[in-house]
């Protein structure tokens, strides 16, 4: 089944909260259905600027808060025009992460605010829906390889939760 333009599908939420394992289920549906789709992941660590944020989020370098951010937002801005071809050939796209995580991961760091944090991925292609995994913080902490890249704290974590709901509620990054 072809379709005029693809679908465009995040998955957000928490380090550990299912985000890929949904991704991937949906992905595989698509598939049964002979409905074209591709997987994509943010941070996209194929990329030069990908594999600078995946050294970075190993914990193997150290780079200033606001150059990671905007990192972050760099990366999803040079897949830009193939997230656009893809679409428009009637590829949909199931997104693991997208600008909605730069967001509330950079807020919930000290001194930036979700106001600043959204301005570098003004003009993105918005997504068609996104999807939160909403799950309990303290149950995310015992999954497995939890803690293995730098956010995977408790504490960051129930910051970037609260990030996420004002964002759900509130606010558009894009």
């Amino acid at each position: 089944m072809k379709m005029k333009r693809g679908l465009f599908i995040v998955f957000e939420g928490l380090d550990r909260s299912g985000k890929s394992t949904q991704s991937r289920k949906l992905h595989e549906t698509f598939k049964a259905l002979n409905m074209e789709s591709e997987l994509w992941q943010y941070p996209n660590r194929s990329t030069a600027i990908g594999d600078l944020i995946n050294k970075y989020l190993r914990k193997e370098i150290e780079l200033d808060d606001t150059a990671v951010h905007l990192l972050f937002s760099a990366n999803r801005w040079e897949t830009t025009k193939t997230l656009r071809e893809k679409l428009n050939n009637g590829i949909s796209l199931i997104v693991d992460r997208y600008a909605y995580s730069g967001v509330a991961y950079t807020a919930a760091k000290e001194g930036f605010s979700l106001d600043w944090c959204k301005n570098c991925d003004n003009g993105l292609p918005k997504p068609d829906l996104v999807f939160f995994m909403d799950s309990q913080n303290e149950a995310l902490a015992n999954r497995q390889d939890f803690g293995a890249e730098r956010y995977e704290t408790t504490e960051f974590q129930k910051r970037v939760y609260t990030n996420f709901k004002k964002l759900c509620y509130f606010e558009n990054p894009t």
